[in-house]
């Protein structure tokens, strides 16, 4: 089926430049372009693109507004455009609050070195969000950056369950799931990507400040992009959080982001564990790469790690699990429904490493829940 897009911009040569890359894509048709915010939320009602790529500055409305518009009156994956610079991934960051789906340098050369390759990504990224939509899958919601800390569970609120079989991910059968005692792990692991910035707030933000365990967080983003989103995740979440850096101790209740651009590893010396942050090998895609994370913490801590894979394109993550679970390691994934893609979740899935398959709002409940209970 054909991708049907919606190019936004101020600018009329970038648009023709959009258009023209999409273009090369058989697979996807460019049905209209509008030059600000309040034209596009007209064009979206008009047109029912399937993906909108949105600038963010722009005259009459800028994007962040106009996406705001977009998802109260008819919800379409967003693909915003965005400078690698300290105010851009501010807005950006906004952008996804506001229900953006996801988000790429408004400079091409930033996406990737070979310009072909660059290219390439970016077509793959609108194909993904557009198939996913039209096949009915999930579209970002609204989530305010300013709003209240979620409420902590109470003991009565939580009280635990049985184990309950896992939900299917692509037709594959899933274990019955294993019981979950927060007291029998030492650290939890969530690697995430497209879609992963709204789901690690909706899954921290419901943790509460005294949870026993320490966090280590891997989001693919830009190395602009890291330090404003671990800043703003401290301001909502009731845990601290904080971009890694080299040398960093693990503590309950801090989550550690891996640093754009660079590795987040764990080191284990005389006793003493550490993070250390290390630059990628040359051939390494992944800057942070979940993988690289995960690989390095299955000697640490073994089977005493639960880890979760969320919402991204790709498969990232799957080898990083794989050596966990060979530790005994528990591992969760997000399900179909609420990703926004559904790549790193399924490619985890598939290769039947999941333990539990859970909705974006239930991994924090159940982590929360853990606490309440231990």
């Amino acid at each position: 089926m054909t991708v049907r897009v919606l190019v936004v911009d101020d600018s009329g040569f970038f648009r023709r430049r959009v258009v023209a890359i999409l273009d090369a894509d058989p697979g996807i048709e460019v049905v209209g372009q509008a030059a600000n915010g309040r034209e596009a939320v007209v064009e979206a009602l008009k047109l029912k693109p399937d993906v909108i790529t949105m600038d963010i500055e722009m005259p009459v409305m800028d994007g962040i507004t106009a996406v705001r518009h977009i998802m109260a009156r008819r919800p379409v994956p967003v693909l915003m455009f965005s400078s690698l610079t300290h105010e851009g991934a501010q807005a950006t960051l906004d952008a996804l609050d506001a229900g953006a789906a996801d988000f790429l340098p408004k400079r091409f050369e930033d996406i990737a070195g070979d310009r072909e390759e660059a290219l390439r990504v970016f077509r793959r990224r609108v194909r993904t969000l557009g198939l996913r939509h039209a096949r009915g899958g999930a579209v970002g919601t609204p989530v305010s950056a300013r709003t209240a800390r979620a409420p902590v569970p109470s003991r009565a609120a939580t009280a635990p369950g049985p184990a309950t079989a896992t939900a299917p991910a692509h037709g594959v059968r899933m274990p019955r799931a294993p019981a979950f005692r927060l007291q029998d792990f030492r650290i939890v692991l969530i690697g995430t990507s497209t879609g992963g910035p709204v789901a690690l707030q909706k899954v921290l933000t419901a943790l509460p400040a005294n949870f026993p365990l320490p966090l280590l967080l891997v989001q693919h983003m830009p190395a602009s992009f890291t330090p404003a989103f671990a800043q703003r995740l401290d301001g909502l979440c009731a845990i601290r959080v904080k971009e890694a850096s080299d040398g960093d101790g693990l503590e309950s209740g801090l989550a550690l982001l891996a640093p754009g651009g660079r590795q987040m590893v764990l080191e284990s010396r005389a006793g003493k564990v550490r993070v250390r942050i290390v630059d990628s090998d040359p051939d390494q895609h992944y800057r942070p790469c979940v993988d690289v994370s995960f690989q390095s913490v299955a000697p640490v801590f073994g089977r005493q790690v639960l880890a979760i894979i969320m919402t991204g394109m790709g498969a990232d993550g799957r080898e990083g699990v794989r050596l966990l679970k060979e530790k005994g390691a528990q591992v969760w994934t997000q399900d179909e429904a609420s990703c926004v893609v559904f790549g790193m979740p399924a490619a985890v899935a598939e290769a039947g490493l999941s333990d539990r398959v859970l909705p974006v709002d239930e991994i924090g409940t159940l982590l929360a829940r853990g606490v309440g209970n231990a």
